[in-house]
């Protein structure tokens, strides 16, 4: 009978999703630097490698929670319809510099395969603008992104 019981609370609560064990704002920079990441026809290694390589620096995470972190991003990423829920959690706890710090991540991560596409670009400017980020800034992140790929 006791188990019974339990079978039936099973079924009535949900499953726990791994996303609940992973600060809201973490899950929301990874989630914009792989939407930065796929912008691209073909997901490369060296654009893999620097989403990995912002969010050690930003979080300073061990590699198995970056791991999970990243896949849990690209699940979000998948299910989400926009970038609002994304850009409203870090455009509402960081301040202008710590935006233009992801911004300038972003960039990394969009010059890490050695090729800038226009949508990369475009959903860059997107970003930094729902992020209220200064025009300048934006210009200046960018150019210290491309400085530091070489490019």
């Amino acid at each position: 009978m006791f188990e019974t019981l339990k079978d039936l609370f099973d079924t009535l609560v949900p499953p726990r999703d791994a996303r609940d064990d992973v600060p809201p704002l973490q899950l929301a920079c990874a989630a914009l630097l792989v939407e930065v990441m796929r912008s691209e026809r073909e997901v490369t290694p060296a654009a893999r490698a620097s989403v990995v390589a912002e969010l050690r620096q930003q979080f300073g995470l061990a590699d198995d929670a970056l791991q999970q972190l990243v896949a849990l991003a690209e699940r979000a990423v998948a299910e989400a319809s926009d970038l609002f829920g994304f850009t409203s959690a870090v455009d509402e706890a960081w301040d202008t510099g710590q935006k233009i710090a992801i911004v300038e991540a972003m960039w990394r991560v969009a010059y890490a395969d050695g090729v800038l596409g226009d949508h990369e670009q475009h959903l860059l400017w997107r970003i930094a603008d729902l992020l209220h980020v200064p025009h300048g800034a934006y210009v200046h992140a960018r150019r210290r992104a491309r400085e530091a790929a070489g490019a």
